[in-house]
């Protein structure tokens, strides 16, 4: 199974494109303003026309309103939404109804029973995110450069879909991806010059550790 690999928080022309060129399957922009990745709606619009048909356009926001969603929806025209904020099954429920979009519920995970939460979300979100819990001193529910412990996701059911998220960079995504096994990957922070900065040589060289580990395996 072709790995998915999510490259977030694209906010320039030159970042899309790389991320498409070097085969990033999912592109996502997160609507968030306490983010340093933060990208107003219209902006993330024209960015999405360059992936529209070649990667899936996710959208990622934080507890969000219907109002938002609307306005994100209409400009981005995004494929999946992810969720990133405490979302509870019955507003999932209203937003994969009102929308009609599949949804990527995130959770924060730091010890085994946080990996419990997703019980209730079963048969209700289409694919989970796992992320490290943030720093305490965080504002931000991702995108701190941060992971955690990939053994602990051996408890999970193979039928599990989840992308695996929090720190990956090049030097640590060939053991993420031997412990973990995800059919997934998200990475943001781990290829950035600095916070909200997408540095191309850092995603090139990711890129490039990733395929040598699918080799490897």
């Amino acid at each position: 199974m072709k790995l998915d690999v999510k490259i977030c928080g694209l906010k320039t022309e030159e970042a899309v494109d790389r991320a498409l060129e070097l085969g990033a399957t999912h592109i996502g922009f997160i609507f968030f303003q306490k983010s340093p990745r933060h990208i107003e709606p219209a902006d993330a619009g024209r960015l999405a026309d360059r992936v529209r048909g070649r990667a899936r356009i996710v959208s990622v926001s934080v507890d969000a309103d219907n109002d938002d969603l609307d306005e994100l929806i209409d400009l981005v025209r995004p494929d999946i939404l992810q969720l990133h904020g405490r979302e509870t099954p019955d507003r999932v429920l209203n937003i994969k109804a009102t929308t009609g979009l599949p949804v990527m519920k995130a959770f924060s995970i730091q010890v085994a029973d946080d990996l419990r939460k997703i019980e209730t979300y079963d048969g209700i979100a289409n694919r989970y995110l796992f992320d490290a819990k943030p720093p305490k001193d965080s504002e931000l529910p991702g995108g701190n450069g941060v992971s955690f412990d990939w053994r602990l996701l051996a408890t999970l059911d193979p039928s599990v879909d989840y992308m695996l998220s929090g720190g990956l960079n090049k030097d640590n995504i060939a053991e993420a991806l031997a412990i973990a096994r995800p059919r997934g990957i998200d990475a943001s922070s781990g290829l950035e010059s600095s916070p909200g900065v997408k540095d191309l040589k850092m995603m090139d060289e990711f890129f490039d550790a990733v395929h040598r580990a699918e080799q490897a395996a």
